[in-house]
């Protein structure tokens, strides 16, 4: 897709205030997701210090963030989120999005079993390698 018509559609969506916009143009195929601002937190270093949940939470293998961004525990506004603790889960199933330099990473489970345990909160930034959740 030529890239001059993704600025429209991006302003489009902006405009709207609609939640997705998936356009496909022969073989091309550009998926727009707007998400809600994250919330400011008057300490950043507070924001990206160790949750305390993580010390807290059961035991269980631990699924870690990938990258750095923001963490969103549901595929957009006000729909359920991906997972809840006691949920099973297998390899590959969608546990939460990062969305990171605008683009919306899926993250899904290197591990099977039941959701133990969500260890950050949703909206929050978090570093590559933060513990999101606790699969046992």
């Amino acid at each position: 897709m030529d890239p001059s018509k993704i600025k429209p559609l991006i302003d489009l969506v902006q405009e709207t205030g609609i939640a997705e916009l998936e356009v496909a143009e022969g073989d091309s195929r550009v998926r727009i997701v707007q998400t809600p601002a994250a919330v400011a937190v008057p300490n950043a270093v507070a924001a990206l210090a160790p949750n305390q949940r993580e010390a807290d939470a059961p035991a269980g293998a631990v699924v870690a963030a990938p990258l750095a961004g923001t963490f969103y525990r549901s595929p957009a506004p006000g729909e359920p989120p991906f997972v809840e603790v006691g949920d099973t889960v297998a390899v590959g199933d969608a546990l939460c999005i990062i969305e990171s330099m605008k683009m919306m990473n899926r993250v899904p489970s290197d591990k099977a079993g039941r959701v133990a345990a969500v260890l950050v909160d949703n909206g929050r930034a978090i570093e590559s390698g933060t513990a999101l959740f606790r699969i046992a």
